[in-house]
């Protein structure tokens, strides 16, 4: 059986041009070449944020305010002064309405009563007003 001939076949098995002028391009670049243009730039971080979700703050009575106070100062009072804690508090969010609780573990320094606020022995200050919980850690 004989093939019929294409219309390359002259030029089908002959060797690639390289240029002298021109280095080779890596895949990897000549592929940047196309792809995607991003017309509306940062729409994309704008979409993420708005999905973004953050927590509302819980607001303690009267009662739950005087009892973590009264365990605030017991522990920088009292017989368990010195000893480490776990503070769970409100962190307000930079960029939107709302915020998360996180807890901090450490010792308390000092409690400033000026400007409400707990400061850890290793810097951290957390406003007495955000604090949800406070409880003694137990090796």
């Amino acid at each position: 059986m004989s093939e019929k001939a294409g219309p390359y076949d002259d030029i089908l098995n002959l060797p690639r041009h390289v240029s002298n002028r021109h280095p080779h391009m890596a895949a990897a670049e000549r592929a940047a070449q196309f792809s995607p243009f991003a017309a509306l730039t940062g729409y994309g971080d704008v979409i993420r944020e708005t999905g973004r979700l953050t927590g509302r703050r819980i607001d303690l009575d009267e009662e739950a305010r005087a009892r973590l106070d009264q365990k605030l100062h017991q522990l920088t009072d009292g017989d368990a002064a010195g000893s480490p804690v776990s503070i769970t508090y409100f962190l307000p969010d930079d960029r939107k309405e709302g915020g998360v609780y996180v807890t901090a573990t450490g010792t308390i320094r000092r409690i400033d009563d000026v400007r409400r606020t707990i400061i850890l022995t290793d810097g951290s200050v957390i406003s007495a007003e955000d604090v949800l919980e406070i409880t003694e850690v137990t090796s």
